[in-house]
């Protein structure tokens, strides 16, 4: 098992964009302006956590917005698939819990694919129907790494 640093760090959007290639996270953002938005969320999230490896590369990120008393919204989370299965995830998790003020006073929100949920419940966590949404953005699917010339 390959051990993992967890800190407080901003990435930047060429080592997020390199790490989205490593993870399932590079299928969840839409093409349009994709470049200057990931520098926009990289910038703005008042939680990011980076988890690196022996050779500081980046295996594990956490991405999200707190208000520091009540509640966190987890934008992202992900590890390269090289890491998968180690507890980096769950540490990420417990740790974002914590810098957001702790699981007695911080209520946990995020949208997961259907491949996490079961990472999730492991976690504790339950699904929600109580959410609502506004969303009328241009969304094109993309996998970040693949072609994005068309």
């Amino acid at each position: 098992m390959q051990t993992a640093e967890i800190r407080s760090e901003r990435l930047t959007p060429e080592e997020y964009i390199d790490f989205l290639k490593r993870t399932d996270l590079g299928s969840q953002y839409p093409k349009e302006r994709f470049e200057e938005r990931i520098g926009r969320l990289l910038r703005n999230v008042s939680v990011s956590l980076v988890a690196r490896d022996a050779e500081e590369r980046v295996v594990g990120v956490l991405l999200g917005l707190t208000d520091f008393a009540y509640w966190l919204y987890v934008t992202d989370l992900g590890v390269d698939r090289n890491y998968e299965r180690q507890g980096i995830g769950r540490r990420l998790m417990r740790a974002a819990l914590e810098l957001a003020g702790g699981e007695k006073d911080i209520a946990v929100y995020l949208i997961a694919n259907e491949k996490a949920v079961p990472f999730y419940e492991k976690l504790g966590m339950k699904k929600s129907e109580d959410v609502m949404q506004y969303n009328h953005i241009e969304w094109t699917e993309f996998t970040v790494g693949e072609d994005q010339s068309e």
